[in-house]
């Protein structure tokens, strides 16, 4: 194979590649594809997380469908699968099937002997580092023009085929250990969630007594006189219960044209404009002094009539659900924001305290052990990242290494998220 030898060569997103690997541009190395649309085609979909798979096989809500196949393209199990706006966030893979897809998408086959799946671990890793980003060529912010002439342009090391298998072999093997762990983890805190599911729902259904929720909250709402010189910390609300987000700590002068208010613990957080997908949150002392937008709205329960953790364990119940679904109005895809004064004006159970006690008690255990899996998943995800790094880039010889048989088990989205890394991503920034 002609090219490049290993030694001293010094890639900017790599270092130094081990000196019996070669490189080469990647126009000599892969050929980008533009096959015809057959009528039995599927979409498919290239997502953060790296799977290319039919959309079919995620989830079916969530995106914007076409009515015209005008500029389709066929994909083929095996392509390796590059989104063009979106590779800068980690949406490069191979395809696990056959379809067709958005002309978005540059879809790749080898021009010589390479295992595909090797380059997906690799791109993704050059992704990670920012070095997709660093060649922004796109309007929209934290977006990158990633076109097949700008990949085709880049050198990429080429290990020895053998030792290009060996990598994707072990790789999968580590991934698929550590995903199994992180899974069993996130399986254990969707059954505590059940749990309160449960305890809620027969409160609920067992206690007839109701309230207009205005009489069993008070509002904390603190507006700050923002100082431009001063640091500030905004938060947000993921959906599907999944708690608070901190955002990038800003300057007063950098806000924005908001209003904010001081955030105070043990308080009930709702997003404006997402409560109805149960963005809806109990704030922890790790809030205590950071800022939310008039886009967001804090109560906590009355002393003696209702308790926030309640609050917030029937806001995630069905009946929770349907309410905020009620009071939520719009037509715009998924921008439904909350009319709070007509939230407030409706009924809610008021179970016994003692029964309230018990749902606090199951919220508490719930929240904690959820912050401790977040703090394993975080150093379990830093581990899989580094090791990637490590191994597709030629720092960890793995040539030797035996790899036994083992259960290929991909990541799952997180149990109180039924939609994955893209459902957050409006959420995250509104």
């Amino acid at each position: 194979m002609r090219g490049k030898k290993g030694r001293g060569m010094n890639m900017p997103w790599i270092g130094t590649i081990p000196e019996h690997w070669v490189s080469l541009r990647a126009k000599n190395m892969f050929s980008k594809q533009n096959r015809p649309v057959r009528q039995e085609d599927d979409v498919v979909t290239c997502f953060r997380d790296g799977t290319v798979t039919l959309r079919k096989n995620r989830r079916t809500t969530g995106f914007t469908e076409s009515t015209q196949w005008s500029g389709y393209q066929g994909v083929r199990k095996g392509d390796l699968v590059i989104h063009i706006m979106d590779a800068f966030a980690g949406s490069i893979g191979v395809s696990d099937s056959d379809g067709k897809s958005t002309p978005v998408y540059s879809v790749c086959t080898p021009k010589m002997d390479l295992n595909s799946y090797y380059y997906a671990y690799l791109l993704r890793e050059m992704a990670r580092t920012g070095f997709i980003q660093s060649l922004y060529r796109g309007i929209r912010e934290r977006s990158s023009d990633f076109r097949f002439e700008v990949f085709a342009g880049l050198n990429f090391p080429i290990p020895p085929r053998n030792e290009q298998d060996q990598i994707v072999r072990y790789l999968d093997w580590k991934v698929s250990l550590i995903n199994k762990l992180i899974n069993a983890k996130r399986r254990q805190i969707g059954l505590l969630k059940e749990q309160i599911d449960v305890l809620t729902n027969e409160a609920v259904s067992h206690y007839q007594e109701k309230k207009r929720l205005k009489h069993m909250v008070k509002i904390i709402c603190n507006w700050i006189v923002r100082k431009t010189d001063s640091v500030y910390s905004p938060v947000g609300v993921l959906n599907r219960g999944r708690g608070v987000f901190h955002k990038e700590i800003l300057q007063g002068i950098d806000l924005g044209d908001s209003d904010f208010f001081e955030v105070k613990p043990n308080t009930l957080l709702f997003s404006g404009q997402f409560a109805w997908e149960g963005a809806v949150a109990i704030t922890t002392e790790k809030e205590k002094g950071c800022i939310a937008s008039h886009r967001y709205y804090a109560v906590r329960g009355v002393d003696d009539i209702c308790k926030t953790e309640y609050l917030w364990a029937f806001f995630q119940s069905k009946n929770g659900d349907m309410l905020l679904n009620d009071c939520s109005h719009g037509a715009a895809g998924r921008n439904k924001p909350l009319n709070f004064n007509e939230l407030l004006n409706e009924y809610v159970p008021v179970p016994e305290f003692s029964i309230q006690k018990e749902i606090v008690r199951s919220v508490h255990l719930y929240l904690k052990y959820r912050d401790d899996v977040k703090k394993l998943d975080m150093l379990l995800t830093e581990y899989r990242t580094r090791l990637i790094s490590d191994v597709v880039t030629g720092k960890l010889d793995v040539r030797g290494v035996v790899v036994p048989k083992y259960e290929v088990v991909e990541e799952t989205a997180a149990a109180e998220s039924a939609e994955g890394i893209e459902a957050e991503t409006e959420e995250m920034e509104e």
